[in-house]
């Protein structure tokens, strides 16, 4: 059973930042934050040119959490730094921020 222990997350916002969504990254789970870092690039450079701005981050995860309920919560602040934690029921388990 392979184990989750990096999730790659990509946002594309509009050049003033005023307007972010999550993209689809073509892998989104990892078994290793190396093997995420290493898919995050390519990932950025696909999106760059459907999107003014992106942002990419691999935040690490708690593999004994796989198998519970997590949820993504997410922030591009006004100057350019992506923040991302990995929630479950309200509790942060996992945190990364990152600056393009």
């Amino acid at each position: 059973m392979e184990h989750i222990a990096a999730v790659l997350l990509i946002i594309g916002c509009s050049g003033d930042l005023s307007q972010c969504a999550e993209l689809p990254a073509p892998t989104t789970v990892f078994e290793t934050v190396e093997e995420c870092a290493a898919e995050k690039q390519p990932a950025l450079n696909a999106f760059s040119k459907r999107t003014e701005r992106v942002f990419g981050t691999c935040i690490a995860v708690d593999p004994a959490l796989e198998d519970e309920y997590a949820e993504i919560v997410w922030q591009v602040h006004p100057n350019g730094t992506l923040e991302a934690t990995v929630e479950k029921g309200g509790m942060q388990v996992a945190s990364n921020g990152h600056r393009p």
